[in-house]
C-alpha cells in the first residue's frame, strides 16, 4: 500500500467562518463550488466520450481534490492526468493507480516518477527527445522498475514536443526503446483553441488535433513501434470534436468548473460555470462609478485571459449573493486584498446598489489559477444558502 506523507500546509488552518453553516455567515473571500453544476458539467463531457467510444481521462490539475474525484468516480479509481508529482502522489495515496503525468520529465522528477511505479503506480510520463529517454531510464534501472513513456507530439505549436512530421519522432521513439522503456503512445494538446471563438474553428480544432495525433501514431507503427494509445485532449476540443477515429482517450480538466475564458471561447455560459469566489463590500466611490470588495488578485488570480477576448471581463464578472449576474459588472482592477467593481466601459449600466456588508459572488477568468489561491471548496447547491460540505484541495509540486 503506497503511503504519501502530505505537509501539513495542505490541511486548511481553521479560521474564522470556516465553520459557518450558510454563505451568508462565510468569511470573506472564499471559494465556493456548485455541486450541481458540477456534477452536470461532468455528466456532459462523460456522456458525449461515451457516445463516441472514446476513454475519458480527466486531468485533475483545475480541482485537485480527492471529493472532486470521487464526484468523477463515484464507485471506483479510474484513469486520471496530472500535471504534477505532488498531485500523483497524492491521488495515488487515494487509491487511484493509473496515471498520466502530462508535463515534459526533468531530471529530478524522473526519480520521483520511478519511485511511484515502484509502490505499484502505473504511472506514465511524457518526454520529446533522446536526453530525456536516458534520464528516464537510467532513473527506472536505479528504481529497479519498467518505465512507462509518451512521446509529446505538437498538434498547433502552442508549446513543447514534436510535429508528426518531424524527422526526429523515430529517433527518439528508438531512444526510447534503447533506455528500457515501454513507449505506450503518444499525446498531445490543442493549446491554441483557447484562443478561438467560433464553433466551426472549434470543430476544425479538435479535427486537426485528431489528424495530426493519428498521422504520428501511424508514422511510428510504421517504424515497427505498436503505439497503442493515442491521448489528445483540451476542453474546447473536447466538446466540439466530430469524429475520434483512431483516438483511444480524451484528456480535459477545466471542463469539470468552466471559467470565464471556456465562455469566451464558446463552450460553456455562464450559468454552467461551477466556482466562484465570494466578497464582501468594504467600500464605495461612487464618484468614480466604484465599489470595493475583499478580494484582490491574491483570491481571484492575476489570470487576464479573457483580455484577449471579444468581450474583457476584468479580473471577474460579478453576481448576487445568490449566484444571479450583475449584467456588465466586472472587477475592472484588483490589487493584493482590494477588488474594484466597476460597469464594463462602454455600458450604459447604473452601478448597483450594493451597501456596505453586502456579499458578492465573482466568476472567474481562469478556474485552475482562481483555485489554487485557496485551500478548500464549499461546497453549495443550487438555490440553497447551506454549505454543504468543505473540500480541501491540495496543493505544490
Amino acid at each position: 500500500m503506497l503511503h504519501v506523507e502530505i505537509d501539513r500546509t495542505d490541511v486548511p488552518n481553521a479560521g474564522p467562518g470556516e465553520t459557518a453553516a450558510t454563505i451568508g455567515a462565510l468569511a470573506t473571500p472564499a471559494l465556493l463550488l456548485d455541486k450541481h453544476r458540477l456534477d452536470r458539467n461532468l455528466a456532459r463531457l462523460s456522456s458525449r466520450m461515451a457516445r463516441q467510444g472514446v476513454v475519458l481521462r480527466p486531468h485533475m490539475k483545475t480541482a485537485k481534490s480527492i471529493d472532486v474525484a470521487h464526484r468523477v468516480y463515484p464507485s471506483e479509481a479510474g484513469p486520471i492526468t496530472v500535471s504534477t508529482l505532488a498531485e500523483a502522489e497524492y491521488f495515488a495515496q487515494h487509491g487511484f493507480r493509473d496515471i498520466t503525468y502530462a508535463v515534459g520529465l526533468a531530471p529530478h522528477t524522473a526519480g520521483s516518477a520511478m519511485r511511484l511505479r515502484k509502490a505499484g503506480i502505473d504511472l506514465k510520463v511524457l518526454l520529446d527527445s533522446p536526453e530525456q529517454a536516458i534520464i528516464l531510464g537510467a532513473a527506472a534501472r536505479a528504481a529497479g522498475v519498467a518505465p512507462s513513456a509518451f512521446i509529446e507530439i505538437d498538434c498547433d505549436g502552442h508549446r513543447g514536443g514534436l510535429t508528426a512530421e518531424d524527422p526526429k519522432l523515430i529517433a527518439v521513439a528508438a531512444a526510447v526503446v534503447k533506455a528500457g522503456v515501454d513507449l505506450v503512445g503518444i499525446l498531445t494538446h490543442a493549446g491554441e483553441s483557447y484562443g478561438l471563438s467560433t464553433p466551426a474553428a472549434l470543430v476544425a480544432a479538435a479535427e486537426n488535433e485528431r489528424a495530426v495525433a493519428v498521422a504520428a501514431a501511424e508514422r511510428l507503427r510504421a517504424a515497427g513501434h505498436e503505439c497503442p494509445v493515442v491521448s489528445v485532449g483540451s476542453t474546447p476540443t473536447a466538446h466540439f470534436a466530430e469524429d475520434l477515429t483512431g483516438v483511444t482517450e480524451m484528456r480535459a480538466g477545466v471542463y469539470m468548473f468552466f471559467d470565464l475564458v471556456m465562455h469566451g471561447v464558446g463552450v460553456c455560459t455562464t450559468d454552467d460555470i461551477a466556482i466562484s469566489v465570494l466578497a464582501t463590500v468594504i467600500g464605495k466611490k461612487p464618484e468614480k462609478g466604484w465599489i470595493l470588495v475583499d478580494a484582490g488578485w491574491m483570491a481571484l488570480s492575476r489570470d487576464r485571459g479573457t483580455a484577449a477576448q471579444r468581450v474583457d471581463q476584468g479580473y471577474g464578472l460579478v453576481c448576487d449573493v445568490a449566484g444571479t449576474v450583475f449584467p456588465d459588472l466586472i472587477v475592472s482592477q484588483a490589487s493584493q486584498e482590494h477588488g474594484i467593481l466597476a460597469v464594463r466601459p462602454g455600458s450604459a449600466r447604473a452601478l448597483p446598489d450594493l451597501p456596505i456588508g453586502a456579499k458578492v459572488r465573482i466568476l472567474p477568468n481562469h478556474a485552475c489559477a482562481t483555485a489554487s489561491q485557496h485551500e478548500l471548496y464549499n461546497v453549495i447547491s443550487a438555490g440553497s444558502d447551506a454549505i454543504a460540505a468543505r473540500w480541501p484541495r491540495m496543493r505544490g509540486w
